[in-house]
């Protein structure tokens, strides 16, 4: 098993899930709505100063699913280059 983590803009959320949904039938996950904090190039804390908002994804898959939710990921990332998304793959023993 893998603990996959996706921590991204709120903006693509829709995109990830469907996306997931689509190419990993059966997929199941926890998503945490709102997440704060500061990334690489800026602050995301839901204020007037720092408007935008995370959220965060996290699923336990099995280690086949891996290398496609990698590639599901990469090509949001692609599509959305400016929203500092970020996927953390954690494998379990």
């Amino acid at each position: 098993m893998t603990r996959i983590e996706i921590i991204s803009n709120k903006s693509v959320e829709e995109d990830i899930t469907e996306t997931l949904e689509n190419y990993v039938p059966g997929i199941l996950y926890t998503t945490i709505p709102l997440a704060y904090g500061r990334g690489e190039n800026d602050r995301k804390l839901g204020t007037s100063t720092w408007p935008e908002k995370n959220f965060v994804m996290i699923s336990y898959v099995e280690d086949d699913q891996v290398e496609k939710i990698k590639l599901v990921v990469e090509g949001i990332k692609e599509k959305f280059p400016e929203e500092g998304i970020k996927l953390f793959c954690i494998r379990s023993e």
